[in-house]
């Protein structure tokens, strides 16, 4: 079974990039510097179905490594 996306600013490489002007979770949440967001599979779906029908933009998040 699928786990959870949790989504941290802090682990994005986009972090800190014009990116994160138009990031979803900032979007969605407006969120605090520092609180991670813990999204789960249904939502990451539907999340992925409104970026499809141009009502949301896409989730630009992605791990760094290190």
């Amino acid at each position: 079974m699928a786990s959870d996306l949790r989504i941290s600013c802090d682990e994005c490489v986009m972090e800190g990039t014009p990116t994160c002007d138009d990031c979803v979770v900032t979007f969605l949440c407006g969120r605090a510097p520092g609180d991670a967001v813990v999204i789960d599979v249904t939502f990451a779906r539907a999340l992925r179905l409104l970026e499809r029908g141009g009502l949301a933009p896409a989730l630009r998040h992605r791990r760094s490594t290190g």
